[in-house]
């Protein structure tokens, strides 16, 4: 992989992934055009940047053109899918609760199909289940706001997870864009707390 193609993947992994590689968000999915990247190229310069502070990036529904990167932090998502109510929404949806990460992973990917997603995609992505929910009986209308997701609960504190969200999106592209690489931006938020 030449140097361009990486500094332009890891340009995308911090627009699109930055809450998650700084484990504010339990996981980010964006789309990546197949024709510019050679997928196990960019796995393994993932694995070698990233992977060993827990985060983990796996390539869901390849399409014609595209695959959608998810980018997740496991000890974080865990958390997400152990909640009560999250876990008794994703038995009605066919999960299992004894089922590991990965296995939840490859059953979500099983119901991915090239422009369609499942409804419970969102509690993959850290979503507030009550906005889930909301999401599934409004059929997507009706909601209060729309950031990050449609939000139909507690819009304040979605407020101030999106302004999370934009911060953290805004110092990782502001390093990757002053010549740091992506573990070099990592390690500079961690300086920064």
């Amino acid at each position: 992989m030449s140097e361009h193609d990486k500094q332009r993947f890891e340009k995308m992994l911090a627009f699109h992934s930055a809450p998650t590689l700084l484990r504010v968000k339990c996981a980010n999915l964006f789309a990546v055009d197949q024709n510019d990247f050679r997928l196990r190229e960019l796995e393994n310069l993932f694995k070698s940047k990233i992977e060993f502070s827990g985060l983990k990036i796996r390539f869901l529904c390849k399409c014609k053109s595209r695959v959608l990167a998810y980018v997740y932090c496991e000890e974080l998502l865990k958390i997400v899918l152990k909640d009560t109510q999250t876990s008794a929404f994703l038995e009605d949806c066919g999960y299992n609760k004894d089922m590991s990460v990965d296995e939840m992973l490859t059953v979500l990917e099983s119901r991915i199909t090239c422009g369609s997603f499942p409804h419970e995609i969102g509690v993959f992505l850290g979503y507030p289940i009550e906005d889930v929910l909301g999401f599934i009986k409004n059929n997507g209308e009706n909601f209060l706001f729309c950031g990050f997701w449609k939000v139909y609960s507690d819009p304040d504190g979605a407020r101030m997870k999106f302004d999370k969200y934009v911060y953290c999106r805004n110092f990782l592209c502001n390093k990757i864009s002053q010549g740091h690489d992506i573990y070099q931006a990592l390690k500079a938020y961690k300086e920064d707390l």
